[in-house]
This record gives structure tokens, sequence and C-alpha cells, in this order.
């Protein structure tokens, strides 16, 4: 019984969204198909934060964001990312958000968490406070910015809207072909860029295990052909 519980201990942990080896990713990008409660069944209305290279969704009960050609959601104290605006999602950690999304003022969060409570609206949240020292000094300065070299907001990827509930691409294969038929923007921020290279690697790599395992099948069939 006592090896049986430290198993379950140790699944429970791997499963964990707050487990070490998903603190301990290198840029921040996670497994994707994180499920974290968001169901769209239509393109979502985002509206422009003032002086930020950032949208927000004032109509969805979510902090939800778009920015550098991401949709960025805030939930559960983690960051999520995805291309498109329903998923699947990829966790961000911590150390790797970047500075843009950190700086997004506190009265865009549509459902923020209970310690915003008494900090300025017109601010970012105290980002330091949640996620202490050592985050501190690994992003000092993130909330230092000349608001008049901001960059330019990434457009907007209108063609989704044509993609509600019943029409929306489930395969990452298929999202990956439209999104590179229909949105020619190219993102600035390396976490941004390290996402979209990360997930098209990965789309590559289980392509090929696919054709591989198929390819497989097919000799095993052929043998057994000629062996009856």
């Amino acid at each position: 019984m006592l090896k049986i519980r430290k198993v379950m201990l140790v699944l429970g942990m791997l499963m964990s969204p707050l487990a070490p080896s998903a603190a301990q990713v290198s840029i921040g990008i996670g497994t994707p198909h994180v499920s974290i409660g968001i169901n769209l069944p239509v393109y979502p209305q985002l509206v422009r934060v003032p002086g930020y290279p950032v949208y927000y969704a004032p109509g969805l009960n979510a902090n939800y964001f778009f920015y550098d050609g991401l949709y960025w959601v805030f939930h559960g104290d983690n960051w999520y990312a995805s291309s498109w605006y329903n998923g699947p999602w990829s966790f961000v950690d911590s150390y790797a958000v970047p500075a843009y999304i950190l700086r997004i003022p506190v009265r865009y969060y549509r459902q923020p968490p209970s310690y915003f409570r008494g900090w300025r609206a017109d601010a970012p949240p105290h980002w330091q406070e949640n996620w202490g020292r050592d985050w501190e000094q690994r992003r000092n300065g993130w909330d230092k910015w000349d608001r008049r070299a901001a960059p330019a907001a990434a457009p907007l990827p209108g063609y989704q809207r044509q993609y509600s509930r019943d029409q929306y691409p489930r395969q990452m294969e298929r999202q990956r072909e439209l999104q590179q038929d229909r949105y020619r923007y190219q993102p600035r921020d390396p976490v941004v860029q390290q996402h979209y290279q990360e997930r098209y690697q990965r789309q590559d790599q289980d392509r090929r295990r696919d054709q591989q395992n198929r390819g497989r099948d097919q000799d095993q069939r052929q043998d057994r052909g000629r062996n009856r």
C-alpha cells in the first residue's frame, strides 16, 4: 500500500499545472492541448488597450488578450497562449511572459483574482508580490518602458471570424495551414517566435511519427499476407 501511495503522489505532481517539469521549461512554452475552461462559440470582440500594442476582450468573463499574433489568457495564476482564438492553449512560464503582457493595466482584467484588489486600476499588477523575489530579479525592469517607443499593435487575424463553433479547426495542422495562407504577420517578440517554432516542430514530429507508424503497419500487413 505504501508503494502504491508513493506512485499516486508522483503521478499527482506530474499532472499538476505547477509541477516542477512545467516550471523548468527553457522558454516557457508548455505542452499544448491544455484545458483552461474557455470555450468560445464565436470569435470574440477585441478592443485595443489605449497606448499598448495589446487588445482585450471586454465582453468575456475572462482575462483574455491578444498580442503580437497570439491570444493570451491569465487563468488560475498562470498564463496561456494560442495562435487561434479558442485554443488549443499552451502554458507559458511566468519567467517568459512578454513584458507588454505583464504591463497591461489592472482595469483590463475582466476576471481579476482577489489579490488584485487595492491596486491602481491604471497600473499593471504587482507581479513581483505574486511570483516572488527570484522572479523580480530575473525580470527586473519589466515595468519600465518608453511609451513613445512602443511597437505598433499586430493586426488581428480577422479571417478566424468565419470559423465559429462547428467550423472551428481542431487539428493543429489545419490551423497552421489556414494561418500560413491567411495571416502573413511575422511576430517580433522572442517568446511568440519560440511559440510558433516549437509548435510547428512538434507538428512536424507528430506527422513523421504517424507516417512511420502507417508504414510499419502496412509492412506488417504485407508480411502477414505473404505468410498465409
